[in-house]
């Protein structure tokens, strides 16, 4: 396998992987619903740094211990799970806490530090323990003989973040076209309450994920 047959059947599976819904295109959703472009684009650029580091990892063989050990899997998983948990929990409780916003004011919510978000987007990817399993599972095998292992994962992450950033800036455009009404303080407290409940559900299944 050439570098790039590796990097073309690669990009065909990542593509596949990136457009199923979940905790990623959530969080970019919410953010760019809810607070602003800037903050979408953050949180999407600390989800594709969270990849780089899984992809590092995979390429040199760290990240193998999820594979092969029970209790790191275990920590990390737990560990995943309690920061959604937290993550679900802060934006439910906050929705019934803000102030009320005039309607037509509504642009003068406040939308937070975009350090902020690109740290949940970070930390949200590198807490998910079923995104190791997949660098662990698939990058090991798209790295031709002969080729450094790390140069290659990270060529191969850099192909998942280009597309995972292709995804996202759809989503983010498509969602500011209708942001006038999500802006609505009505509209975005449902939307918190809604989004929390949602990691809530995935810190509760990613808490019982078995070990792979």
């Amino acid at each position: 396998m050439t570098i790039a047959q590796a990097l073309g059947s690669f990009a065909v599976l990542a593509a596949l992987l990136t457009i199923i819904p979940g905790l990623d295109t959530t969080l970019v959703l919410r953010s760019s619903l809810t607070q602003s472009r800037a903050h979408a684009y953050a949180t999407a650029f600390g989800i594709c740094s969270g990849a780089f580091v899984w992809g590092a990892a995979a390429a040199v063989g760290a990240a193998a211990l999820l594979a092969a050990s029970e209790v790191a899997f275990t920590v990390l998983k737990l560990a995943g799970a309690a920061y959604l948990l937290y993550l679900g929990i802060s934006m439910i409780v906050a929705s019934f806490r803000h102030t009320a916003v005039p309607e037509t004011d509504a642009s003068a919510r406040p939308t937070g530090r975009l350090t902020a978000a690109f740290g949940r987007g970070l930390l949200s990817n590198i807490l998910n323990p079923k995104v190791g399993v997949f660098y662990i599972a698939l990058i090991p095998q798209f790295i031709p003989q002969g080729v450094p292992p790390l140069g290659m994962g990270l060529l191969l992450a850099l192909v998942h973040v280009v597309e995972s950033l292709i995804w996202f800036s759809a989503i983010i455009f498509a969602s500011q076209i209708a942001r006038r009404w999500f802006t609505n303080p009505k509209v975005v407290r449902w939307i918190d309450r809604v989004t929390g409940g949602v990691l809530v559900g995935f810190a509760g299944v990613l808490a019982v994920e078995s070990t792979p």
